[in-house]
């Protein structure tokens, strides 16, 4: 049954006694409803609202997203649209695949130029800013959770003007799940530098149940801190500062670090040129080489590297009209493998994210080798894909 069919199935619902339908057969209705619709129906009855709150048909209305086509996107943080007048800044505006325009998230924190996690998890996004408190939220019902400074960024407020952030790299925040548990877990690894910390990196948790944070063993590397990192089957990776750059993780439900495997590619890569992400479950990891950029997918059975894409930019930019700048320093970021469907069979799309214009998503078709344009405005600010649910934590 489509989505237009069950909520014509509820409409007609609306003109019967409740009595009438068995309520199983309202709930298989409602849950291959979207989630934004489920949160009006709330209102309907006592019956529904307990049956769409409760975490079972949650999780089985997410399923039947997740099998129903592609994700959403998520935009962050926006740039002004008239000059520096931060008035017009918005914090999110979300996009359905496909479409035109995106819509406008109304928030209670506009104004706040956040980032947000390159993982999500079960619809929920996690929103952090280096030196001020993070967010994590449901887009779609736009149910929120503030999340309090970790001991590094309380350290740097306690410095104060004496803080120097020369003094250690840039830190991304990673968000993921304990696959056993079902535990969501916000996670700071950072290199650290001469702010009164010895270790080479360090790495601290929060606890949801007790809303803190709080360290674990450090990891046994330096990271490159200006790659985002990617969760995968309850893990969380990140690329490493060695000699022959390698991939490390951390297992979520064990809160242990290892290293899963080198990277594919050369030696001492340049950072820019360099990203990792998750498409249809499976990590990968990218270097780009302007004007290619090549896509590996790794193999957690036999820990080894499979080349899966190799993007051509130049010809993609040039029938774009996208600006190139001369040498390219930033790899372009791959988000979700799509289904692009044809009158014969479904062929993937890859969709990815041009990182130094941010200014357009683009799809590959992976058949003919086609490049289009998914979205383009100003600017787009940081999209993450998602798949709209009606968890909270």
């Amino acid at each position: 049954m489509s989505t237009m069919q069950s909520q014509a199935c509820l409409k007609k619902q609306g003109s019967l006694k409740m009595e009438s339908l068995h309520h199983y057969v309202v709930e298989r209705i409602m849950e291959r409803l979207p989630a934004k619709s489920l949160a009006r129906f709330k209102v309907v009855a006592k019956a529904w609202k307990s049956t769409i709150e409760s975490r079972y048909f949650q999780e089985k209305q997410l399923r039947n997203r997740q099998l129903s086509g592609d994700p959403d996107v998520l935009m962050v943080s926006i740039k002004p649209h008239d000059d520096d007048d931060d008035s017009n800044l918005e914090s999110l505006r979300t996009l359905v695949l496909g479409s035109s325009s995106s819509v406008k998230i109304p928030t209670l924190w506009e104004g706040i130029s956040y980032s947000v996690c390159h993982s999500t998890c079960d619809g929920i996004v996690c929103l952090y800013h280096h030196f001020e408190p993070g967010l994590v939220i449901n887009p779609t019902t736009r149910w929120y959770r503030p999340l309090p400074l970790c001991h590094l960024q309380q350290l740097i407020h306690d410095l104060g003007e004496s803080y120097d952030p020369a003094d250690h790299s840039c830190f991304n925040l990673g968000f993921g799940k304990d696959k056993f548990t079902g535990t969501y877990k916000p996670v700071w690894l950072y290199n650290t530098g001469m702010i009164g910390f010895n270790q080479n990196t360090t790495c601290e948790v929060f606890d949801l149940s007790t809303d803190t944070w709080r360290y674990v063993t450090p990891a046994p590397y330096r990271i490159v801190a200006i790659t985002d990192p990617v969760f995968v089957d309850g893990s969380l990776h990140w690329f490493t500062q060695c000699e022959e750059t390698k991939v490390l993780s951390f297992d979520l439900h064990t809160e242990v670090f290892q290293v899963v495997a080198k990277a594919p590619f050369a030696a001492n890569p340049e950072h820019l040129n360099i990203v990792m992400c998750n498409l249809d479950n499976r990590l990968c990891v990218s270097e780009m080489k302007w004007p290619c950029q090549k896509i590996w997918s790794f193999h957690s059975s036999n820990k080894t590297w499979d080349t899966i894409y190799t993007l051509d930019l130049d010809f993609a930019y040039f029938w774009h009209n996208i600006p190139t700048g001369g040498t390219r320093r930033r790899a372009i970021l791959p988000l979700a493998l799509l289904d692009g469907e044809t009158k014969k069979k479904k062929k993937k799309k890859l969709l990815f994210f041009d990182r130094l214009v941010s200014r357009g998503l683009f799809t590959h078709e992976l058949g003919t080798l086609s490049y289009e344009a998914a979205f383009s405005a100003t600017s787009i600010g940081y999209p993450v894909c998602y798949f709209p649910s009606l968890f909270s934590i």
